[in-house]
């Protein structure tokens, strides 16, 4: 974790250590106390790491801004580390952040795709990402989601999903890769030209025309009855429901902790993947507490392991579960 002390605001972002062969986590905690965040990450049980992540606090216009993501790789990690260094700092820079924020955060991620498959030239592997981020901006939440990494809140002590996993199977889904052109076809699982099993994400250069990096937007109101925001990669959501991490959360009041709780919960429940959480607590909440522990390290863990609300795509769709990868 670094800190960068300007006038105002506070500028904090993960310096995220690869964690090819040992968890990470970390966690700090909002200029104007109104959330604290947690995240951590391990590979699990595989020998290679493309999961990444991002937690930043940044001031904009004069509001204090937070910027939440967890970047799942596939074919490498050379698209998930590119997204995690560049999306939020395009997104803070596009002149309509703070006044459209929903169309800011839309051509924000079409750019970053354009710009990573244009870095992506001399490649001979093609590398794609997920992509599941959480932008807060005064009294509004807003999640991003492209891929099967996902995000869900606790709302009125009820789990809801703010994010969809774009799999080819899906109705819409595959039917937008139809008209474009593409197949879906089962190979294990169903897969965008017998090769890819999410439908949407960034880079993956040979099936672009299929697999897009449209991000869909759900926009929350944060009031008292918002308690916090789960993110994290199918790696815990393969093998934890929506409602099991709600309920591990709920009592732990430090982020950093909860994070670390979902993560090691996941890996004893036998996730074969690389697995990353990212836990938000809203301190204004019914519930919250602003005087809990909050940790501002990146240290390793000790062990090895509904209202306001308004859903925009350009696909829309059930919120529900996902299949796994």
């Amino acid at each position: 974790m670094y800190f960068w002390m300007a006038q105002s605001p506070v500028f904090q972002s993960s310096n995220q250590a690869h964690a090819d062969d040992h968890p990470v986590s970390g966690g700090g905690l909002s200029q104007n106390g109104k959330f604290s965040y947690g995240y951590a990450s391990s590979p699990g049980k595989r020998s290679s790491m493309e999961d990444f992540y991002e937690t930043r606090i940044d001031g904009v216009e004069g509001e204090v801004v937070g910027l939440f993501g967890v970047f799942d790789g596939h074919g490498g990690a050379r698209a998930a580390e590119y997204v995690k260094h560049n999306l939020f700092s395009n997104l803070i820079k596009h002149p309509k952040f703070i006044s459209d924020t929903k169309s800011a955060i839309a051509e924000t991620y079409s750019h970053t795709d354009s710009e990573f498959l244009k870095s992506e030239n001399n490649q001979n592997r093609d590398a794609g990402s997920t992509a599941s981020t959480a932008i807060l901006v005064g009294d509004r939440l807003l999640v991003a989601n492209v891929g099967d990494s996902r995000a869900v809140i606790c709302r009125g002590g009820e789990a809801i999903a703010v994010s969809r996993d774009h799999k080819p199977d899906q109705t819409d889904e595959r039917q937008r890769i139809e008209d474009a052109g593409g197949f879906v076809m089962w190979a294990g699982t169903w897969r965008v030209g017998g090769v890819l099993a999410v439908s949407r994400a960034f880079g993956d250069k040979l099936l672009k025309q299929y697999v897009v990096a449209d991000p869909e937007i759900q926009e929350e109101k944060v009031d008292s009855s918002l308690e916090f925001l789960i993110l994290a990669s199918d790696g815990l959501w393969d093998v934890v429901t929506n409602e099991d991490a709600v309920a591990m959360v709920k009592p732990m009041q430090d982020a950093e902790e909860a994070a670390k709780k979902l993560m090691q919960e996941a890996y004893q429940r036998g996730s074969a993947d690389n697995i990353t959480c990212v836990v938000v607590r809203f301190l204004g909440s019914s519930t919250g507490n602003s005087s809990s522990r909050v940790s501002d390290n990146h240290g390793d863990s000790s062990k090895r392991q509904t209202s306001g609300r308004e859903f925009v795509g350009s696909q829309g769709g059930d919120l529900s579960k996902g299949s796994s990868k």
